[in-house]
């Protein structure tokens, strides 16, 4: 059995310039831990697979699509491949999301 701990990941280097660690990195899937400080958030941004986002703590603000709202802790978020999605953290309280990719994305994300 493989235990992976949050706070024994190192941190991912990305273009959102937040605390990402890679929890799960297989060719099926990816789930990476967000820690989105208040006023943080990723910039929009297009994947290439289905993702869904699973707020651990915090309540952000998520994008998808068009639709933006507010979503509370132990909600599961699904965003389409090929769609914008972004998270904001405009609360003065710690947000954590656990993200899954599923499969691995091969292309790379689209930044916008």
């Amino acid at each position: 059995m493989k235990i992976t701990k949050v706070a024994d990941t190192p941190t991912k280097e990305n273009p959102h310039k937040i605390d990402a660690r890679m929890l799960y990195d297989k060719d099926t899937a990816q789930a990476v831990h967000l820690q989105l400080n208040p006023g943080e958030s990723l910039k929009p941004h297009i994947t290439p697979v289905d993702v869904f986002f699973f707020v651990l703590e915090g309540s952000p603000d998520v994008l998808v699509g068009e639709e933006k709202n507010r979503v509370e802790a132990n909600t599961l978020v699904e965003s389409p491949k090929d769609i914008v999605h972004c998270i904001y953290n405009n609360t003065d309280a710690l947000v954590r999301v656990l993200v899954v990719k599923a499969p691995k994305p091969v292309a790379k994300t689209r930044i916008l």
